[in-house]
């Protein structure tokens, strides 16, 4: 059954490194509870304590918005396949976007992406395992490129221009500051 532990131990590290979808929740104290799904070979581990995310531009922004607000955030992992498991990370997260110090050296890290908006960073505090045993069997089959399709017919101030306009603000008004000129 579930344990706990204060860091990703050995065993879990390869079963992260194995999936192919996983789960962000973030909330400040008084906004709605954001859980967002996420793919395309977007996260890294750079520690037992330590994990980073790359962020693509979508249709809503409200994990930035969130954790300049209140940083904890909580990413899960379920076993759609193999044996039974639910692991959740729990910590506070820094938004890291492209004007940043930290942007360039963690970017390295990800396959280049024109949709690439935000670097999330998560200090693990907490590391949570669950049976999962109610969660259903699903064949991975492939990753979706309609995002990067888009994003590649897109120029730099395109793209830009999309966040402008649709990822400057939660659907509860906090800022995102995606945008240069809003820093």
């Amino acid at each position: 059954m579930g344990q706990q532990y204060s860091s990703i131990p050995d065993k879990l590290i390869s079963f992260v490194e194995e999936q192919k979808l996983f789960f962000v929740g973030t909330a400040t104290a008084d906004s709605r509870v954001n859980i967002s799904p996420k793919g395309m070979d977007s996260l890294r581990i750079l520690s037992p304590n330590r994990v980073v995310w790359l962020n693509v531009t979508g249709s809503g922004n409200e994990t930035a918005a969130h954790i300049q607000q209140m940083p904890r955030m909580t990413i899960m992992f379920a076993a759609f396949e193999g044996s039974p498991l639910i692991l959740r990370l729990y910590g506070n997260a820094k938004v890291i976007h492209k004007n940043d110090e930290e942007w360039s050296e963690l970017y390295a890290l990800f396959d280049d992406n024109h949709g690439a908006r935000q670097i999330f960073n998560l200090e693990i505090d907490l590391v949570q395992s669950s049976c999962g045993m109610a969660v259903p069997f699903f064949d991975y089959k492939e990753e979706r490129e309609q995002l990067n399709t888009w994003a590649k017919k897109k120029s730099p101030e395109d793209i830009e221009a999309y966040w402008e306009k649709k990822n400057q603000n939660s659907i509860d008004g906090l800022p995102t500051h995606i945008v240069k000129k809003n820093l």
